[in-house]
């Protein structure tokens, strides 16, 4: 299974020079293509005064049959009005996780001209570079490498970096693992929108795994107004942030405003991504998002996503729609179709499944 020709057609990308290291690298003179004011100022940023606090999930919870219920209602609750939730006791294993983590970080430590061995190459989907621009040009403040794991068939050995030697067998390790993870989730979150699990599992068994890892440098100028990634929802199934550092940066837009996520050490970031939120027929909620560097301090994590269909189609649960008998709010769509569409908005800052709304 090879990278589909809409993914490679559709992804902006640019490579990333010895200037753009030299920027990252002492932030005294940026660049103007890194320069977003406008952006980084739209909307109130919660400040550290407000008391709240991104709901947090615990996986032994959800497992012990005495607390189960309660835990499987706070995942509800998270789904329907965050969209975002903090996964805690998640059961992947620490030498797993340290591992990748370690991997991660050789890999950005590397010099350029060993990162660019992997770089994107004409006008693929996965390597190292710039991904993701938007149509205006503006490049995101970051270094990423972005590769399809899953299923084993659809992997492209030569984009996966070979130094540090130990990346290959480490993400092999972590993409099984979480996939577990996020299969281990879907069943919990069926049990809380009331239907069997195979329905809502059925839907992501034997499709696309992919992963992103990201280096957001530190910017030391803060009156120089950049981003980290653009303001987005996730389009695929369901989205596995691992932090590699308790540095901050993620912000999730709701109410009109961002929220900086607090990273709680050792917890996964989990997200409601597009198609879930269709498959849900927009009962779990993809929410936009964001990342601003830190002044001081880089930001490094490994992301995995889930993608998911029902017989080739991006369209709500027929179990679920049976189940509390209400119409469909998303007209269905196929998954090429979707893919294709959701990149084009990624790329013109607008949100696809809005366009399937009924």
């Amino acid at each position: 299974m090879k990278t589909p020709t809409y993914i490679e057609k559709l992804v902006n990308w640019h490579e990333i020079t010895d200037a753009a290291v030299s920027a990252f690298s002492d932030s005294a003179q940026i660049p103007e293509k890194y320069i977003r004011t406008e952006e980084v100022l739209d909307g109130v940023v919660v400040g550290e005064d407000e008391r709240y606090e991104l709901p947090v999930i615990d996986m032994c919870r959800l497992l012990d049959p005495e607390f189960s219920a309660m835990e499987i209602q706070k995942l509800g609750a998270a789904c329907r009005n965050w969209g975002f939730f903090q996964l805690t006791n998640h059961g992947v294993e620490e030498a797993v996780i340290k591992e990748m983590k370690d991997s991660t970080v050789q890999f950005f430590s590397l010099p350029l001209e060993s990162k660019r061995i992997v770089s994107v190459r004409d006008n693929g989907f996965e390597g190292f570079g710039h991904h993701y621009s938007r149509a205006n040009d503006k490049l995101d403040w970051a270094e990423s490498v972005i590769l399809l794991t899953q299923p084993v068939e659809a992997r492209n050995m030569e984009m996966w970096p070979r130094d540090p030697p130990t990346f290959k067998n480490a993400l092999d390790k972590y993409s099984v693992e979480t996939r577990n993870l996020a299969f281990q989730l879907l069943s919990f979150m069926a049990a809380d929108l009331g239907i069997e699990k195979e329905a809502l599992q059925g839907a992501f068994t034997g499709k696309r795994q992919s992963m992103a890892i990201h280096y957001y440098p530190p910017c030391r100028q803060p009156e120089k107004k950049v981003i980290g990634i653009t303001p987005h929802t996730d389009g695929l199934g369901l989205t596995l942030l691992l932090h590699v550092d308790d540095t901050p940066g993620l912000q999730i837009r709701k109410d009109g405003r961002w929220f900086p996520v607090r990273p709680l050490p050792g917890a996964f970031v989990i997200n409601i991504a597009g198609i879930l939120d269709v498959l849900t027929n927009g009962a779990y909620r993809s929410v936009e998002h964001r990342v601003i560097p830190d002044t001081e301090r880089g930001r490094t994590t490994v992301v995995l996503f889930q993608e998911a269909d029902v017989e080739g189609m991006v369209t709500p649960l027929p179990e679920l729609l049976m189940k509390v008998g209400g119409q469909p709010r998303y007209r269905s769509i196929e998954l090429d179709e979707y893919v294709k569409g959701n990149f084009r908005a990624l790329a013109d800052g607008t949100r696809f499944i809005d366009s399937l709304k009924i």
